[in-house]
């Protein structure tokens, strides 16, 4: 019976130092084997996702070497704003009958909101069937085989004023907005951007060329939120806006509300200092910094810097370039 016990124990004692051995010899490779794949392929896809953004970070930061930090800190704020997902719905929730002189026509009020927003972010247009049918002829120029399944509603010699018509009409336009925005190179592409906005912007430029800055401002500020949403991944596009609105604030004699729209404007060419809007932006903003008893200094050298890469040429001022946009 004895003997039996000393046996067991004998065999047990071997087996927990064979455990031990094993378990001590075995190599991270070895563990990285009893993984499960899918656990690695996870672990791999991280590692290079890392890489990526490593390489595509020092790719990106090589132009901005001469950035202070906080203005790195702006950039890449910037930046990260411009990589989320943006999407927009349309509505078209009512209609009015204009009659001008001896025409007349049906304007469609069309609401753009931002998914997942506030009422405070939603832009309303109104755009008229003439204004649509021009949109789509623009479009089958350069997306043809993108368009070859979106269907246009056709005009009617008779019944384009009748309720039912109309009714079918905004429905229409609401999936056929709906429809070029679901496609990343029409939702970007300029005629779709202008079809949108250029109708407001040429009228507030207007304003700004005959003076009435605060008409051209109350438009500026209404169009430039779907303008930017509308361009997030070329956030210089709305560059010009922007400045106007500066021009608008300036002329109103509301330094601060132009200070604020100018670092706005100027963080979008923090690596394009070539832009036509680059240096009247940053004369413009050293006035309005010394106006308010902001440093200056900084702004002054940025100048300085441009002027000693650059061959003198005549650079117009923020206003005069702000009065060149649009014109018919």
């Amino acid at each position: 019976m004895d003997q039996d016990s000393d046996c067991t124990a004998e065999r047990e004692l071997l087996e927990a130092v064979s455990r031990i051995t094993v378990s001590s010899t075995t190599s991270p490779s070895d563990e990285a084997e009893n993984q499960p794949k899918a656990e690695i392929s996870c672990q791999v896809r991280k590692e290079n996702r890392e890489k990526d953004d490593m390489k595509d970070s020092s790719a990106t930061l090589s132009p901005n070497s001469s950035m202070t930090t906080k203005e790195l800190q702006e950039y890449w704020k910037n930046e990260k704003r411009q990589c989320k997902q943006i999407k927009l719905l349309f509505e078209i929730p009512s209609t009015r009958i204009v009659e001008h002189h001896l025409s007349k026509y049906v304007m469609y009020k069309i609401i753009i909101l931002q998914t997942g927003s506030f009422d405070s972010n939603k832009s309303v247009i109104e755009r008229r069937y003439s204004d649509f049918e021009k949109l789509h002829r623009n479009l089958l120029e350069e997306f043809s085989e993108e368009m070859e399944d979106i269907t246009f509603p056709k005009k009617t010699l008779t019944g384009n004023f009748t309720e039912e018509i109309i009714n079918e009409r905004k429905l229409a336009f609401k999936d056929y907005l709906r429809l070029l925005y679901s496609m990343k190179y029409i939702r970007r592409s300029k005629k779709f951007i202008d079809f949108l906005t250029r109708p407001e912007l040429q009228e507030a430029y207007g304003c700004l060329r005959g003076g009435q800055y605060t008409r051209a401002l109350e438009i500026l500020l209404e169009v430039v939120g779907l303008q930017e949403r509308l361009t997030r991944g070329n956030p210089v596009a709305v560059v010009p806006t922007l400045c106007a609105i500066v021009v608008c604030h300036k002329d109103l004699e509301d330094p601060a509300g132009a200070f604020e729209y100018g670092e706005k404007a100027l963080s979008r060419l923090r690596v394009h200092t070539s832009h036509r809007y680059y240096i009247p932006l940053l004369e413009t903003m050293i006035t309005l910094a010394y106006e308010l008893g902001k440093d200056f200094l900084s702004l002054q050298e940025k100048v300085e810097e441009w002027k000693t890469k650059k061959d003198p040429i005549r650079v117009f001022s923020l206003k005069e370039l702000a009065v060149r946009e649009y014109v018919r």
